[in-house]
């Protein structure tokens, strides 16, 4: 008997709160996103708001500055946003925050709201970093672009005020693959040492063929078309095949041992599913510490557009609870 899902297979239902919500944002935002539809994401994005200093500073309680520094050899600058505790005095610990956007859109300051809210509730400092987008800089670009930034923020911890052995990183769908990315990187490179990875429903699995996948196609958001698009501006003709770097795909990864603890989270009604929890029990296989939370009825990103349904605020106190704890704040 076959143990393969058909792809008809019935997807899990939304949670009544976050479908009623869906079904306001299916008007604007669609499930699925194809390669024709990128310059209208990003000029949409830059004709939108975006959080400015002022609104970052939240009245002061921040100081806030944007860095150029280097980047990989050969590669442009690196843009990093910093916010730091205006009241800080003795060295605080960090949250390294890669932005997502499916590797096609974004910058430094999407979903780094999110992290604000932490920083201020548990007196940390905030680098987001700016990295190059697919397909114009397809894979290594985004990753290194990352990596320098969080090599130059370790080296210069003292001059931000930061506790070089409790810096965490975090990041959500791309970002969050760029983040799980950045851990494997800084093992295998013998980089800064990582106090944590906070995934969340991280994209990590080019080949796009889970169960999860197939279950959602045309459905929620950031559908099984939408991650082939993302996924093929990265890697081009390379993806879903042989050889693809856990670099750029960390589902690829055979030895997730050494890592630092992950908190990962996803909903079981999104296209991430599978494999986010793969990726758990990976680590776990390995020797690995990881935190996983499944939540019911969540569609990709359902605590950022549905922010006060209860499963939204259960994964947004779930996520402060494990930086708590492996901060010890």
């Amino acid at each position: 008997m076959s143990n393969t899902l058909p792809s008809a297979a019935t997807p899990p239902p939304f949670d009544p709160e976050l479908a009623a919500a869906l079904a306001v944002l299916g008007e604007t935002l669609p499930s699925s996103l194809t390669p024709d539809m990128i310059p209208l994401l990003r000029a949409g994005m830059a004709n939108g708001p975006s959080l400015p200093d002022e609104a970052l500073s939240r009245g002061g309680a921040f100081e806030v500055e944007e860095r150029a520094v280097p980047g990989p050899a050969g590669a442009p600058d690196v843009s990093l946003l910093i916010c730091r505790p205006a009241a800080a005095t003795a060295p605080l610990a960090a949250v390294y925050h890669t932005h997502g956007g499916g590797m096609i859109i974004g910058d430094n300051r999407v979903g780094v709201d999110v992290v604000l809210d932490w920083a201020q509730e548990l007196q940390f400092v905030v680098v987001s970093v700016e990295y190059r987008l697919a397909p114009e800089h397809p894979h290594p670009a985004p990753v290194e672009d990352c990596y320098a930034g969080l090599v130059w923020t370790a080296a210069h911890a003292g001059e931000l005020g930061i506790d070089p052995e409790r810096i965490i990183i975090a990041g959500a769908s791309a970002g969050g693959g760029l983040a799980a990315a950045l851990a494997l990187m800084a093992r295998d490179r013998g980089g800064p040492a990582l106090a944590g990875q906070m995934l969340m429903c991280p994209m990590l699995d080019d080949r796009n063929d889970t169960p999860s996948s197939h279950q959602m196609a045309g459905l929620g958001v950031w559908d099984r078309t939408a991650n082939e698009t993302g996924w093929t501006a990265l890697l081009g003709a390379a993806r879903g095949g042989p050889g693809v770097s856990p670099y750029a795909a960390p589902a690829r990864a055979t030895d997730l041992s050494g890592l630092p603890p992950a908190f990962i989270d996803v909903g079981s009604a999104e296209t991430f599913r599978d494999e986010d929890v793969a990726y758990a029990g990976a680590i776990w296989r390995s020797g690995g510490s990881a935190e996983l939370h499944v939540w019911p009825g969540g569609f990709h990103g359902f605590d950022l557009m549905a922010p006060q349904a209860a499963v939204s605020q259960d994964a947004r106190a779930a996520r402060l609870r494990w930086l708590r704890r492996v901060l010890g704040s």
